[in-house]
C-alpha cells in the first residue's frame, strides 16, 4: 500500500512504531523495520555513547529504514542530531517541536524530519519551518496528551497544512488504519499496539496487567507530574489522585529514594531538576519531585517490572487489545485488515464513488 508516507521514508507500509522510552529499543525497532513499518528507536532515556551504539544494533539486524526519536529541548540535541547524521539513519522524529535550525541541519544531511503534535497550531509552525511530515496524536493516546479526539483533530491538521500527516492515538488494526486515510492521512502511527508485542522487552508481567485492562481501566491524570498524562490506573496513581499535599509529599520523597538508587542521580542533582521544572507551572513539589524522575517511574515499570513504583503509559486501546502478536505478524494482519476493509467500502459504495487502494 504506497502512500506519501512510505514514498518518504521508504517503508513498504503506511505504519509507524513510535519512539516510546524504555520501550522501543533495538529489538522492537528492527522487527518492526524487518516487517516493513517504521520503527522509531527512542533516545530520551539514552546516553549519546548508548544512542550510537543501539543505532548500530538496529543496523545490524536490519538493512530497512528506521527512525530516532529525539527531545528538542535536551541540553545534547546537537550531539544527538550529529549521531543520527554520522550513523546514516533515515528519520528524526521529534516529541516537541525541534528549532528551525535544528530542522535545516538535519534536512541538509538528507534526514527526514517528522515532529510529533497535538493541536493544528503547532502542525502549521513546523511545516512553516520546513518539516518533512507530521504525526499527529489525538487525545486516545498514551503518555502526555491533548483534549481533543483523534477523530476531531486529524482532520483539521489535514487542512491546514501541505505536508504528509500521520495519525496517532487510537489505532489498533486494519480499521484505523483505513478510517485515517480517509481522513486524508498518509498513515498510522501505534505506540500500546507495538508495546503489546511478543518483540517488545517489557516483562511479561507488565504486559498482563495492559491484556487485563479495560477501556474503563486508561485514565488521565495530572497528579503524577501536573500535565495530563494517559495510563494505566494502579494503586499508585490513586494513591497520588487522592493523597493530600503532606502526604503526597511523603511519598514523592519515599519514591524519589528508591528512584535515586536506580538512576545513580544525587539529592543535590534532582532538586536542581526539580526547581528548573517548577518554575513558571503551578505545581506542588511531591509533583515537581515526581516530575523529575519521570524516566524512573517509567523505567520502573517498563524494565524492572516493579508496577508498584512506576507508572503504565498506555493509549485508551489497551482496553481493547487481547493479543500479544510479533512485529511481523502484527503489520501483517493490519495490512490484510486494511485490504479486506477498503474491499468491503468498494462493493458497498455507491456506483460512482472512487476507491483507490493506492493512497
Amino acid at each position: 500500500m504506497e502512500t506519501a508516507l512510505t514514498r518518504l521514508v521508504g517503508v513498504r507500509h503506511p505504519i509507524v512504531q513510535t519512539g516510546m522510552g524504555w520501550v522501543a529499543g533495538p529489538r522492537l525497532v528492527s522487527a518492526t523495520a524487518n516487517a516493513g513499518a517504521l520503527g522509531i528507536l527512542a533516545s530520551a532515556t539514552m546516553s549519546v555513547d548508548r544512542l550510537r551504539e543501539a543505532v548500530r544494533e538496529v543496523r545490524s539486524r536490519t538493512d530497512a529504514p528506521f527512525g530516532v526519536n529525539l527531545r528538542a529541548d535536551a541540553a545534547d540535541a546537537g550531539d544527538r542530531v550529529r549521531v543520527i547524521v554520522e550513523e546514516g539513519v533515515r528519520v528524526a522524529s521529534f516529541a516537541l517541536a525541534p528549532s528551525p535550525g535544528l530542522i535545516a541541519e538535519l534536512k541538509e544531511a538528507g534526514v527526514v524530519v517528522i515532529p510529533t503534535v497535538g493541536a493544528r497550531r503547532h502542525a502549521e509552525k513546523v511545516a512553516a519551518w520546513g518539516a518533512d511530515a507530521v504525526i499527529v496524536q489525538g487525545g486516545e493516546g498514551g503518555g502526555h496528551t491533548g483534549e481533543v479526539a483523534t477523530t476531531v483533530l486529524l482532520p483539521q491538521v489535514v487542512d491546514a497544512v501541505r505536508i504528509p500527516v500521520v495519525a496517532a492515538g487510537g489505532f489498533f488494526d486494519g480499521r484505523g488504519l483505513v478510517a485515517a486515510l480517509a481522513y486524508g492521512a498518509a498513515g498510522v502511527a501505534m505506540g500500546t499496539r507495538f508495546l503489546l508485542t511478543s518483540d517488545s522487552t517489557v516483562p511479561d508481567a507488565v504486559k498482563a496487567r495492559y491484556l487485563a485492562a479495560t477501556v474503563r481501566d486508561v485514565t488521565v491524570t495530572t497528579a503524577v507530574d501536573g500535565l495530563p498524562h494517559r495510563m494505566l490506573r494502579t494503586d499508585l496513581v490513586e494513591s497520588l489522585e487522592n493523597a493530600t499535599r503532606a502526604r503526597a509529599l511523603v511519598q514523592a520523597v519515599r519514591r524519589a529514594a528508591a528512584f535515586r538508587k536506580l538512576s545513580g542521580l544525587t539529592w543535590r542533582r534532582m532538586l536542581r531538576d526539580g526547581r528548573a521544572l517548577k518554575h513558571g507551572k503551578d505545581l506542588t513539589w511531591s509533583q515537581v519531585l515526581l516530575a523529575a524522575n519521570t524516566p524512573m517511574l517509567l523505567r520502573a515499570s517498563m524494565v524492572d517490572g516493579r508496577t508498584d513504583l512506576g507508572v503504565m503509559a498506555s493509549g485508551q486501546v489497551a482496553g481493547v487489545i487481547e493479543d500479544l502478536p510479533s512485529c511481523r505478524e502484527l503489520v501483517e494482519r493490519t495490512m490484510t485488515e486494511a485490504t479486506e476493509s477498503l474491499r468491503a467500502l468498494a462493493r458497498n459504495a455507491p456506483e460512482r464513488m472512487p476507491v483507490h487502494t493506492d493512497e
